[in-house]
């Protein structure tokens, strides 16, 4: 069976459809998304209504943005402000024109979801076992992720939040996948990034997909959106961050 694992789309409808188009053409049989689903990008309403009304066979949880958005305040605001404006600028305008119906589906989204795929037990999280918002990256010690994962049974954790891919394999045999954003990579390409896992008999192999989109187009969306930064977030579609440990 394989599985495509989606992560952080941030309402860049350009990026999911070549990921989308690249998992058909790679006859993936069920797709997992681990949240982050709409803020800060081109179009939120158009991919929320896209996953609302097309994609009722995924398995979705809730990102940290997700959570924000339904659970939005002035005050959650104004901290944002302080540290990170444009993404506090981003988040009033998303809060603004994405509809109830919207909300309440984000609002619905479990936090976490263990499932038996082929035999092998599986945990989908947004940022770790631990914490919805917690990074798990490149380069970090092998004892930094089994404390992370400290008292998880699931023989395989899947995560994304950091947009960045990455994978290990801790001492009690347990495997730890980032499979990196859809929507808003930061490895430095404007590319989308995904993970296709192929499962059978108890087994798994994982193959993480970088995919073409047109990320020019995403850009000049989300600059037309015109909250204050808006221009900024285009120009990190087109060069993206390079996120290091």
């Amino acid at each position: 069976m394989k599985v495509a694992v989606i992560s952080d789309i941030h309402g860049n409808f350009q990026a999911l459809e070549s990921v989308l188009a690249d998992i058909q053409k790679n006859k993936c049989n069920q797709i997992f998304c681990l949240g982050d689903l709409a803020m800060a990008g081109p179009q939120p309403r158009t991919v929320l209504d896209y996953i609302m009304n097309r994609c009722q066979d995924w398995v979705i949880i809730k990102g940290n943005t997700d959570k924000m958005i339904t659970e939005f305040d002035l005050k959650m605001y104004d901290k944002m402000q302080k540290k990170f404006p444009v993404m506090a600028n981003a988040l009033l305008d998303d809060v603004d024109i994405i509809e109830q119906d919207k909300k309440d589906f984000l609002a619905s989204l479990p936090e976490q979801k263990s499932i038996m795929v082929e035999g092998v037990s599986v945990l989908l999280v947004h940022g770790s076992p631990r914490k919805i918002n917690e990074d798990i990256l490149p380069g970090m010690k092998i004892s930094e992720v089994q404390e992370i994962i400290d008292g998880v049974n699931e023989e395989l954790i899947l995560c994304g939040h950091t947009h960045v891919p990455c994978g290990y394999q801790t001492l009690t045999k347990q495997t730890v996948v980032n499979v990196g954003s859809v929507g808003r990579p930061m490895t430095g390409v404007p590319k989308a990034n995904y993970a296709i896992f192929d499962f059978e008999n108890g087994t798994f192999s994982v193959e993480h997909r970088v995919v073409d989109y047109d990320y020019n187009l995403a850009a000049s969306l989300v600059r037309a959106r015109q909250f204050e930064g808006s221009s900024e977030l285009a120009d990190q579609l087109i060069m993206p961050i390079l996120r290091h440990l």
